[in-house]
């Protein structure tokens, strides 16, 4: 019974971090949450320390290079990195702004204000329209390519639940 639970557990905390993640929110932790619970409540006899270091350190790298891509790309596209810290602080603003609309209100949010983070920052450097849009442009970008690195991180998760699981049951 317990082990059953335990795997529902697992279960449902992959699922719903794999919905979280796309949308900008943290389901990368509710992922490792669900990882470490699984262990804690099979007494850690498939998940071991190995095992919630490498999810842990796979939660925290996506948070990383999430951050890391907007300003990345904000560069690439011209901006300076005043431009990364306004799509970093425009990202997070918009999503939170966003959360009152249903399912999606906190992904437009935060592609918004990046773009806007972004523009605006750099506006205020350069003085340049183009060099800022371009700048806001790049913002958004690196935001879809942090949500799918993040979601290829997540399915590592996933895979390693399901390791402990098969391995637990063996």
């Amino acid at each position: 019974m317990t082990n059953t639970l335990a795997v529902v557990v697992l279960t449902l905390g992959c699922v719903l971090g794999l919905a979280l993640v796309p949308l900008g929110l943290p389901g990368l932790w509710v992922m490792a949450l669900a990882v470490i619970g699984y262990g804690w409540m099979t007494g850690f006899r498939s998940v071991g320390t190995a095992t919630i270091f490498i999810v842990l350190g796979l939660a925290l790298f996506g948070e990383i290079i999430d951050n890391w891509l907007g300003f990345r790309f904000a560069k690439k596209y011209g901006g300076s990195s005043r431009s990364g810290w306004g799509a970093l602080l425009g990202g997070i603003v918009g999503a939170i702004v966003g959360v009152p609309i249903p399912i999606i209100g906190s992904v437009i949010g935060a592609f918004l204000g990046s773009f806007v983070g972004a523009a605006v920052f750099e506006y205020t450097y350069s003085t340049h329209a183009g060099t800022a849009v371009r700048a806001g442009w790049g913002s958004v970008l690196g935001r879809v390519a942090a949500a799918a690195t993040k979601m290829a991180i997540a399915l590592v998760i996933v895979i390693t639940g399901v390791v402990a699981v098969l391995h637990g049951s063996s």
